[in-house]
């Protein structure tokens, strides 16, 4: 660079001290058992001494336990949300992002119509065998003007309408859309994905950082 004092980035980033250890108590506690410390909240490096235990069966099911009690919550607040109940063991593949036409909610929506076209081809014994129960959740909201947006909001809405109303599918697929507040987009991002789509989530989670301040 030509000039390196005139130009200088400032990128928002995440802490384990939040993101970890505010937000996820049960995975927190678990680390800090193995580790036998408290001081990776303050030096990540220190999360390097579990890999020595990334093998122990102990660790694993720890791990597992605690993802399902976050998985819980989510299903908690589905319910709450929509009325409906989602399978806590199925994966939860989600996207929260405000809704447009970049952020890949289209692309998103087409590769699930493609998974249920997929399915339907196949007899009941050939879905179980090829898919695992998953659970599609979409998050966020249209700008008010954004017409193309609300349009993109409604293909969700309609193609989870159909897949979730199939008796052939079951609990194979399901897709849920929620308008969330800032907190539980927190839960849903930070608890309980097995499948994230954000290619901008550290910047999105410092904003939602702020705000939470905020409120």
């Amino acid at each position: 660079m030509l000039w390196p004092d005139k130009f200088q980035n400032k990128t928002n980033g995440v802490t384990p001290r939040r993101w970890i250890r505010f937000c996820n108590p049960y995975l927190s506690d678990i680390i800090t058992n193995w580790i036998g410390t408290e001081d990776w909240v303050l030096n990540t490096e220190k999360l390097a001494e579990l890999r020595k235990f990334a093998d122990d069966e102990d660790l694993q099911s720890e791990w597992r336990a605690a993802k399902k009690k976050n998985k819980l919550k989510v299903v908690s607040l589905i319910k709450e949300r929509t009325g409906y109940t989602v399978n806590p063991d199925a994966m939860f593949d989600i996207q929260i992002k405000r809704i447009h036409e970049y952020k890949r909610q289209l692309l998103n929506i087409l590769g699930i119509v493609y998974r249920y076209k997929k399915m339907k081809e196949m007899s009941a014994s050939e879905r179980e065998k090829a898919f695992v129960p998953r659970v599609c959740i979409f998050g966020g909201k249209a700008f008010a003007t954004y017409v193309q947006a609300k349009r993109i909001v409604k293909f969700i809405t309609d193609v989870g309408s159909t897949i979730n109303h199939d008796p052939e599918i079951g609990d194979l697929l399901k897709v849920r859309s929620l308008l969330l507040c800032i907190l539980d987009m927190l839960v849903l991002i930070m608890f309980s994905a097995d499948n994230l789509h954000n290619p901008s989530l550290k910047s999105d989670i410092s904003v939602l950082w702020k705000w939470i301040h905020i409120l």
